[in-house]
């Protein structure tokens, strides 16, 4: 997918579908998962917001429309069909395109009225309800069949790794939980007696809000010869390209940590077990979130057994897409997914 700059810049050929987003990679990702699902080339803004308008966004201030740069403020002149926005920039810029023209969604709750927008998609999880709002069990992503079998085809090696391959998915604290070391180390004692009965490997990554002591540890337990099972662990880009997407196509189980609705949706968009570790730590709608998966059994509470159980892939994107297409009056595309 192309990328472009929202700031001082040129300016962008008009296209059937615009991203919108402040490029952290959760916003970009869901909404470049929600283009593809539609089948829509689409073209992506980095939106890189002015004060005073990226503090108020996705509030309209005097002249608004320059918020993003005169790359984007030319841009307007000529909006896409659609357009599609993540998070509080991608809000904005979407009202602003929606002004313009553009037919607009916008992904995760914009503290406005939604009426701002043709359709506002949020996870179930959020309060927010209303005539054009559009609810999905977790977050949008790209995993179904086809992206776990490109997955398996870029990273062949995982597949000669022992099974049972557990796929170990780290983020860390956040607003809602918190996850340390000292949680970490909690998580590998119990992961210690599952690979002391079953063998196999393990095969972690982390993410940008792992901290570094954290990431330590994870190599101590596990990397180079003196790690408790064999695998493959990721760390940073110091490791070489992130194996994240061969990590879901190969694991014969997964253990996330609580605290990425995120992470736990793609891992639930897999054919494997789920075990997610202490999710009692999780409060406030994340913890709905995932009260809701163990309810209905798509994942578990992670424990010193990881007992295998039959699974059913979660996998909203393609149903919140058709829901899209036909309350936006949208035609069925023929065109590649970017």
């Amino acid at each position: 997918m192309e990328q472009r700059r929202a700031g001082p810049g040129g300016l962008a050929p008009r296209a059937q579908c615009w991203t919108l987003t402040d490029g952290h990679a959760g916003n970009a990702r869901q909404a470049s998962a929600l283009a593809a699902a539609l089948g829509l080339a689409a073209r992506d803004w980095l939106l890189e917001p002015r004060p005073p308008w990226g503090w108020a966004a996705p509030r309209l201030l005097p002249g608004s429309e320059h918020a993003f740069g005169a790359g984007f403020a030319r841009a307007q002149a000529a909006p896409p069909a659609l357009a599609i926005g993540c998070g509080r920039q991608g809000a904005l810029a979407t009202r602003l395109l929606r002004a313009a023209g553009a037919r607009t969604v916008q992904i995760l709750d914009p503290r406005l009225d939604p009426a701002h927008w043709d359709l506002v998609v949020v996870p179930e999880h959020d309060a927010l309800r209303g005539a054009n709002v559009v609810t999905l069990l977790g977050s949008l992503h790209p995993v179904d069949d086809a992206w776990l079998t490109a997955a398996r085809t870029a990273f062949p090696a995982l597949a000669e790794l022992p099974r049972p391959r557990t796929a170990l998915l780290l983020g860390g604290s956040s607003r809602h939980a918190r996850f340390d070391r000292l949680a970490f180390e909690a998580l590998a004692s119990m992961l210690r007696t599952a690979l002391a009965q079953d063998g196999g490997s393990v095969l972690a990554t982390t993410s940008r809000r792992t901290p570094r002591d954290l990431c330590e540890s994870l190599r101590r337990h596990y990397a180079g010869s003196g790690g408790v099972a064999p695998g493959a662990i990721w760390t940073g880009p110091d490791d070489g390209p992130n194996p994240y997407p061969g990590l879901l196509a190969w694991a014969d189980r997964i253990v996330c940590s609580p605290d990425s609705v995120n992470m736990i949706s793609e891992a639930c968009a897999t054919h494997v077990p789920v075990f997610v570790f202490d999710p009692a730590r999780v409060a406030g709608r994340p913890r709905r979130f995932l009260d809701v998966l163990l309810a209905r059994g798509r994942v578990r509470t992670m424990d010193a057994t990881l007992a295998p159980y039959e699974v059913e892939p979660l996998r909203e994107t393609a149903r919140v897409a058709a829901e899209v297409r036909a309350r936006l009056g949208l035609p069925v595309s023929t065109a590649p997914s970017p």
